[in-house]
């Protein structure tokens, strides 16, 4: 086992730390971020400063963590080089960042984390080290697009397009904030998922009502170096998805799922993708109605820091 060292993060890093996961992967290991989600979260300057790296004396990247804008503990590491001493550490840096936020916003919270519920090393570490785990999970859903795929209808007046670059940040992040009662989103936020070298303006959907208003979102992605999820070959995401509260009951998250996959089979992927909550009935209820299946359940930890 290497002697490891640790520093801060700097951008030029963002690469290795793309390498280390793909590298990871191809040992075995199950890693979560993939590279939209580095290239998304760190281009945060608040994710940034909660960034660490752990580095052997050959200056080879062994592993990394930070804490994501919605507090949540994201890490990869390869396990055969990390002894407990440097995994307590990894957590504690993480603990540590996320009180220096906390002291700054004059909020107190928790760091989350998540684990498949079939990944038992990632579960191991989590608990040995304070994680407790919640009561929701986050269900993956699938559904093959080899079959038949409605056509979208949609209330008289509506159109799905595009979003169209970033003409309109101010209305979608206003959309999405009203749409998920949320105010995680922001104009650089979203820059910065429009800005990942995998992100396809084409796939990015709206609802827009007859006066013009977006009324619904579909952010409909395909991540080359996921690892399949749920037994395709070539797999896509149809989320995050949500409609105006003005807007609901008309069938227009329906109508953007059932658009995305149209989409993804035009484009050869074989299998559509849909994350939601185990709580989100209305979603789940959505999703079964177009055939989708469960693949895969996530669940939550938690971790009290003072």
């Amino acid at each position: 086992m290497s002697n490891l060292t640790s520093r801060p993060y700097d951008p030029f890093d963002l690469q290795s730390m793309i390498a280390l996961c793909h590298s990871l992967r191809q040992q075995g290991q199950v890693i979560y971020p993939i590279a939209a989600d580095l290239h998304e979260e760190l281009a945060d300057p608040a994710v940034q400063a909660t960034a660490r790296l752990w580095i052997d004396d050959q200056q080879r990247l062994a592993g990394f963590a930070y804490v994501s804008r919605y507090q949540n503990l994201v890490d990869a590491f390869d396990a055969a080089r990390f002894s407990p001493e440097i995994e307590k550490e990894l957590v504690a840096w993480a603990v540590a960042a996320q009180q220096k936020r906390e002291l700054a916003s004059g909020e107190a919270g928790t760091l989350d984390a998540s684990s498949l519920e079939t990944d038992l090393p990632r579960i191991a570490f989590l608990e040995r080290h304070g994680f407790e785990r919640l009561m929701d999970s986050s269900l993956l859903l699938a559904r093959a697009l080899d079959e038949h795929i409605p056509e979208p209808r949609l209330p008289d007046g509506f159109m799905i397009r595009p979003l169209s670059g970033e003409a309109k940040l101010d209305a979608y992040v206003a959309l999405h904030r009203t749409a998920f009662g949320s105010e995680n989103m922001t104009i650089a936020y979203r820059q910065a998922i429009m800005h990942a070298p995998d992100y396809i303006p084409e796939l990015d959907l709206v609802a827009v009502a007859p006066g013009g208003e977006l009324a619904a979102l579909c952010v409909c992605q395909i991540f080359p170096d996921d690892t399949a999820r749920a037994g395709g070959l070539k797999e896509g995401w149809t989320d995050p998805v949500s409609t105006h509260p003005a807007y609901r009951r008309q069938g227009l998250a329906q109508a953007l799922i059932l658009t995305g996959m149209h989409l993804f089979r035009e484009r050869g992927i074989d299998t559509a993708l849909l994350g939601t909550s185990s709580e989100n009935a209305a979603m789940l209820a959505l999703a079964g109605s177009l055939g989708f299946h469960t693949a895969s359940n996530t669940l939550w930890y938690s971790k009290k820091i003072a």
